[in-house]
C-alpha cells in the first residue's frame, strides 16, 4: 500500500497569508449599509444599529483593543453599573433558572409585552446536569460553591450580568442591565441562580 503525504504546512501558510490580506471595509460604508437595511423598521429598532463609543472601538479593533483602550472601555462601562438601592443582589434562584433558559425578548416575532429572558444556556453550561448548552462562554456549574458563596463574589456576578464590558473589554456577553434587556429583579434572580447554596448550579 502506498502512503501519500500532503504538505499541510505549505497549505496552512497559504491560507494564513490569504487571511492576512483580507481588506478592511470602510467603517463609514459599513455603517451606511447597516442603517439602510433598517430604514423601514420602527424607530426603536433603527436605534439598535447606532453604535455607542464602546461598540465603535470594539468594531474598529475587531474586539482586540490595545491595553490602553481596553482599560478605558472597562472604566467607562463600570460607571454604568447601578446596584440595587437596598444593597442586596440575591433574588430567587428558581426565577433565575427560568430566566436563564428563556430566549425570548428583543425579536420581531415576540408577542407584545413579552418579558425578555437571559438566553444564558445558549453560551454557558449552568446546571451541572445540562447536556445541551452553548460553549461560547465558560461553564458556570458550581460557580457559587467554587467562590465559597461569598457576598463580594455575588456583587461581581451582578455587575458582570449588568455590564460585562466592565470586566472584559469587548466581551461577547450582552450588557443586560446597561441596555435594559433585563431589569434589576431579573439580574438579582440570575445572581441567585449562580450563587445560592440550594441552587442546582451548586449541587454536589
Amino acid at each position: 500500500m502506498r502512503v501519500v503525504l500532503i504538505a499541510i504546512p505549505v497549505l496552512s501558510g497559504f491560507l494564513a497569508a490569504a487571511h492576512a490580506e483580507t481588506p478592511r471595509a470602510d467603517p463609514a460604508l459599513v455603517e451606511k449599509t447597516v442603517a439602510a437595511t433598517f430604514s423601514q423598521a420602527p424607530e426603536a429598532w433603527r436605534a439598535r444599529v447606532v453604535q455607542d463609543e464602546t461598540q465603535r472601538q470594539c468594531s474598529l479593533s475587531r474586539n482586540e483593543p490595545a491595553p490602553a483602550e481596553a482599560a478605558a472601555i472597562q472604566a467607562r462601562e463600570a460607571g454604568t453599573i447601578v446596584y440595587p438601592a437596598d444593597g442586596g443582589v440575591i433574588g430567587d434562584w428558581r426565577r433565575g433558572a427560568a430566566i436563564a433558559q428563556n430566549g425570548q425578548g428583543g425579536q420581531f416575532s415576540d408577542a407584545p409585552g413579552v418579558a425578555s429572558g437571559g438566553n444564558c444556556y445558549a453560551c454557558h453550561q449552568i446546571d451541572p446536569k445540562e447536556i445541551s448548552h452553548g460553549t461560547l462562554g465558560p461553564t458556570l456549574a458550581g460557580y457559587g460553591k467554587s467562590r465559597d458563596f461569598g457576598a463580594e463574589a455575588a456583587r461581581v456576578v451582578y455587575a458582570k450580568i449588568f455590564n460585562a464590558q466592565a470586566t472584559w473589554a469587548c466581551s461577547s456577553m450582552p450588557r443586560f442591565g446597561h441596555n435594559r434587556v433585563l431589569n434589576e429583579q431579573q439580574i438579582k434572580d440570575l445572581t441567585a441562580y449562580l450563587m445560592a447554596r440550594d441552587s442546582p448550579v451548586n449541587a454536589p
